[in-house]
């Protein structure tokens, strides 16, 4: 199993959301919060607008079998790229176990 978790922006979450339900993914866990890349970003104002320090950001992260990992990444890369910096990352990590705490299933099963 992996762990896919997408880091997009807050405008695209409906758009990667019916992308990975058309893909079968069957959960998604949500959240949002702020956050900076790498690219040079000062806060402060500019042409009488404020410039915060921080990104607003949503973060969708689901868990699949190994064999969905390209068509969620391809979903994913569907609907929230526009081909600019800061669109957001897609980390892929390996998930060993999984229980799902009402059935008590393991593995696959559980998700």
């Amino acid at each position: 199993m992996k762990k896919v978790e997408a880091i997009i922006a807050p405008e695209k979450l409906n758009a990667v959301n019916n992308a990975l339900k058309s893909a079968g993914v069957s959960g998604v866990m949500v959240e949002n919060g702020k956050g900076r890349g790498a690219g040079k970003r000062e806060a402060g104002y500019a042409r009488g607008y404020y410039i915060p320090q921080f990104h607003t950001r949503t973060s969708i992260m689901t868990v699949v079998d190994d064999s969905k990992v390209e068509a969620v990444v391809t979903a994913i890369l569907s609907v929230a790229s526009t081909n600019s910096p800061g669109d957001g990352k897609i980390f892929i990590s390996t998930v060993d176990d999984a229980v799902d705490i009402g059935s008590k299933r393991r593995g696959t099963g559980a998700v």
